[in-house]
């Protein structure tokens, strides 16, 4: 009878998750996208070159780079994507790319994971490591 209870406790987890996620804004917030579990294979798909920034609203780094990742975000509009994921809301979206400290900013090519970088950098070191990632100018 516990499993039982613990199985459906967790179950009912899941649910309030997914559908809490679901809930969530897509449409861009100063120009930087809201991923989800439910969304984040789209966004993928959808952004040739996709910035996620991985932040929890307790971490206090992460209030520091959410500004910049805002500015970025607009000085490469139609360039590259940027996008923010609440690893306390997304576990299973922070798990999967093994997010073990935050901020991380993680850098997508065609989908494909080209770049990492953990922890709480100036606008100038975030730019430069953007553009060679992407071997842009």
């Amino acid at each position: 009878m516990d499993e039982e209870i613990a199985r459906l406790r967790e179950r009912r987890m899941r649910e309030l998750l997914a559908s809490r996620a679901a809930q969530a804004p897509v449409e861009p917030v100063a120009g930087v996208m809201i991923a989800t579990g439910m969304n984040l294979d789209g966004l993928l798909q959808n952004h040739p070159y996709l910035v996620i920034d991985c932040w929890a609203p307790w971490c206090g780094p992460c209030r520091r780079v959410g500004p910049v990742i805002e500015s970025l975000a607009r000085e490469f509009a139609g360039r590259i994507a940027f996008a923010k994921l609440n690893t306390d809301e997304n576990l299973e979206a922070a798990s999967r790319f093994a997010i073990s400290a935050i901020p991380t900013l993680l850098l997508f090519d065609s989908g494909v994971l080209v770049g990492r970088i953990t922890g709480a950098y100036p606008i100038d070191a975030l730019r430069t490591e953007i553009l060679r990632r992407y071997r842009l100018r």
